[in-house]
């Protein structure tokens, strides 16, 4: 924990920060961050299969382009349709449709047809469209259990967040609500009657009611604030537990935040990994996975992914380079963890993790810088 702090500081002296500052990112000659790419298993790219995309196919979203990617997990990528600047995060609901978090708009793509349908605009100014971490415009994305909303979070350089509703069936903003600063991540209850949007940089999570958008702010910093904005030890991704209802926010793989929204008051659990945590998800179990990204201290450990069982077992299966988020296979056997990660050092693909074990992780070639993801 010394470390941790000393890390903190220097940080917080250096410059406005997230999770540190975008000066060591490199670039390519256009300007543009230059992806580094370890060797990767599996196949770069597969064909295009004919008809409808088939059930089980990969979604990612290219933070480092305007695109998202259709991925056979075996083969690698077969397809991509242009969605817009830098897209974040992504959801899909029953219907096929993906609704795609960009920093022009949230964008609509039928899934089985591969073609975007539409982008809708933010009713949030945001300034000028950017790339980057720290560019306005969409992050975190959520649908309605009845599918009728879809509820992203929109950053504000250098002000507070806030949540947009966007009704699914018009396709027009109808509501917006203040949130925290850089809402990483956007969740809904099991009812459907509560949004809760992570604040990355306010170190909370807001809760808005869905039928009159009223908001009620949460601290979640078991390790204080201190620091502020150049702090490291802030949240970044939740998952809602459906038995009780209660927010899942991982820290630094020590430290698991356990959110009661109805009191606003926060558990800490322990946890193993000893890395800093982004992404997160949980099997049909209630096994929670959470992506390492990597050490952002001297004592810390590389990059993992946790697979932590509901009685709070863990286990820690390594990954090579930087990842950022995670998704599960129907059957939740299967774990996709993207390579894109938001600090420097990403990579071009998916790592596939075996969750029984038997074995070892494989590494697609896939998307651009590929952030958010889902399965199809």
């Amino acid at each position: 924990m010394n470390a941790r702090r000393a890390v903190l500081l220097l940080v917080a002296a250096a410059a406005l920060a997230g999770c540190a500052t975008d000066a060591t990112e490199s670039t390519d000659a256009t300007g543009t961050p230059a992806a580094k790419t370890p060797a990767v298993q599996g196949t770069p790219s597969a064909s295009a299969p004919a008809g409808n995309t088939p059930d089980g196919t990969l979604l990612v979203a290219d933070f480092g382009g305007d695109t998202v990617t259709f991925v056979d997990p075996e083969r690698g990528a077969f397809d991509r349709v242009e969605v817009g600047t830098a897209p974040y995060g992504l959801v899909v609901g029953a219907d096929g449709r993906a609704w795609v978090a960009t920093a022009e708009g949230v964008a609509v793509v039928d899934t089985k047809s591969r073609t975007r349908q539409a982008r809708i605009p933010y009713e949030t100014e945001t300034g000028p469209v950017i790339t980057g971490e720290y560019r306005g415009g969409g992050m975190g994305i959520a649908l309605a259990p009845d599918g009728r909303h879809v509820y992203v979070g929109v950053n504000v350089p250098d002000a507070e967040g806030v949540l947009e509703v966007i009704d699914t069936g018009t396709r027009e903003v109808t509501g917006t609500a203040p949130v925290g600063r850089r809402p990483f991540d956007v969740d809904v209850s099991p009812g459907g009657d509560e949004v809760y949007a992570t604040g990355h940089d306010s170190f909370d999570v807001t809760s808005v009611r869905t039928d009159t958008l009223r908001t009620r702010r949460m601290e979640v910093a078991p390790y204080g604030t201190e620091g502020g904005l150049g702090s490291w030890l802030k949240p970044h991704y939740a998952v809602v537990r459906p038995g009780d209802g209660k927010l899942l926010l991982p820290f630094e793989g020590e430290r698991l935040a356990v959110l009661d929204p109805r009191t606003g008051k926060v558990a800490v659990e322990r946890m193993t990994a000893d890395t800093h945590q982004h992404g997160a998800a949980m099997t049909p179990d209630g096994t929670l996975l959470v992506v390492g990204t990597g050490p952002i201290a001297s004592d810390d450990e590389d990059a993992s992914l946790t697979v932590r069982k509901p009685d709070g077992t863990e286990r820690v299966v390594e990954l090579d380079g930087p990842h950022e988020d995670v998704a599960v296979s129907g059957d939740g056997r299967t774990a996709y963890v993207t390579g894109g990660f938001t600090r420097d050092g990403y990579w071009n693909g998916i790592t596939v993790v075996d969750l029984a074990g038997g074995t070892a992780p494989v590494r697609l070639a896939a998307g651009e810088r590929p952030l958010g993801i889902a399965v199809l």
